[in-house]
C-alpha cells in the first residue's frame, strides 16, 4: 500500500488549524505522527512549539482527539514508561504510547529520561521533530545546533560568531542503546516518513522504538514559510540531515543520494548568514565524517 493509500484511509487525530507558524516542519511531522498512530493512543508532548500549537488548542478545548498529555520538559519518556507499565499492566497491548518532543526536551533537558527508558527496552515510540533549538521561546541555541547558527544566546557579532560547537548526532547514540527500532526521517520524503512511523509503531509493541525527524523553522533559522520543504530536501541531499535506520541489529541507509555541498544547503538560510569560511569547512568535514562512519556501519 501506498503512502497516500496510508493517508487517505486513517484520519487526522489533530483537529483541523493550528497556531503554528507558516511553514513549521515541526505541525507536519506531528500531524503525521498521530494520524498513523490513530485514536487508539496515548501521546505526550511536552512544552515546546508542539504543545502550545498543535496540542492545546483553544478556548479550552483540546487540539487532539486522543488521551494527551503535556509534560514536563524533562521527564517526557520517565512519564510515558509509568503509562506504558499501566496498560502493559492491564492487558491493554493494542494502545500505542507514543511520545512527539522536540530536541530541546530530547536531546538536553530530557536526555537522562530517553535514555533510562531506551535502556530499560520500554514500549513505547518516541519521537523527536528536530529544529535545532528552543524555538518556542525566542530560539535559543540547543546540543543538536548545528555549528555557526545565529541564535538568542549565541548571536554573530564581535564576541561570537554563532554557535562555537558541533551538533550533538543523537540518532546515532539513542542507536547505540540496541534498541528495537531507530531511524532518522524527513518531511521532505514523506513516503519514507510514514513508512518509518509504521515501523516505530510495530517496534514499541515489544519494545522501545526512537524516530528523529528533521524540522525546519523558519522563523528561527530565518528564511521564507514557502521553503521549508526545500531547505529539509537540501537537508537530506547535503547529508547534513542522512536518512538511514537501525532493526534487527542493522543499520540501513535509506537513501544514498548524489549529495550537494553543505553551502549549498545554508545558502538562503539566515541564521547562517555570517557564517565563516572556516566554519563552512568543519561543517563539511564533519557531514563527511559522519556519512562515512554510517556507510562503514551500513557494510557491517
Amino acid at each position: 500500500m501506498s503512502y497516500i493509500d496510508v493517508l487517505k484511509q486513517t484520519q487526522n487525530v489533530m483537529t483541523p488549524g493550528s497556531s503554528a507558524c507558516q511553514g513549521c516542519g515541526g505541525e507536519l511531522i506531528l500531524r503525521r505522527v498521530m494520524q498513523i498512530a490513530g485514536s487508539n493512543s496515548v501521546f505526550a508532548v511536552p512544552p515546546g512549539c508542539m504543545a502550545g500549537a498543535g496540542v492545546d488548542g483553544w478556548n479550552f478545548s483540546n487540539g487532539c482527539t486522543a488521551p494527551i498529555h503535556i509534560t514536563l520538559l524533562d521527564n517526557t519518556a520517565a512519564f510515558m514508561s509509568g503509562v506504558s507499565e499501566m496498560y502493559q499492566r492491564r492487558g491493554r497491548t493494542d494502545v500505542n504510547i507514543v511520545a512527539i518532543a522536540g530536541d530541546g526536551a530530547t536531546a538536553d533537558c530530557g536526555f537522562q529520561s530517553l535514555s533510562g527508558a531506551a535502556e530499560r527496552g520500554t514500549k513505547m515510540l518516541y519521537v523527536c521533530y528536530d529544529n535545532e533549538g528552543y524555538m518556542n521561546t525566542g530560539y535559543q541555541r540547543s546540543s543538536t545546533t548545528s555549528l555557526g547558527s545565529s541564535t538568542s544566546t549565541t548571536p554573530a557579532g564581535d564576541a561570537i560568531n554563532g554557535k562555537e560547537q558541533q551538533q550533538k548526532y543523537l540518532p546515532l547514540i539513542m542507536a547505540m542503546h540496541n534498541i528495537e527500532y531507530c531511524a532518522t526521517a524527513s518531511p521532505s520524503n514523506m513516503a519514507d516518513l510514514v513508512a518509518k512511523i509504521q515501523k516505530g509503531l510495530d517496534a514499541s509493541k515489544p519494545g522501545f522504538a526512537y524516530l528523529h525527524v528533521f524540522s525546519p523553522c523558519p522563523i528561527g533559522w530565518k528564511f521564507a514559510p514557502s521553503m521549508s520543504i526545500e531547505v529539509a530536501k537540501k537537508a537530506v541531499a547535503s547529508n547534513m540531515f542522512p536518512l538511514w535506520e537501525r532493526e534487527n541489529g542493522k543499520l540501513t541507509l535509506s537513501r544514498n543520494p548524489a549529495p550537494i555541498t553543505v553551502e549549498e544547503f545554508i545558502r538562503g538560510i539566515g541564521k547562517f548568514k555570517k557564517l565563516s569560511s572556516e566554519e563552512l569547512a568543519a561543517i563539511q568535514h564533519m557531514v563527511d565524517e559522519r556519512y562515512a562512519l554510517l556507510v562503514r556501519l551500513a557494510a557491517e
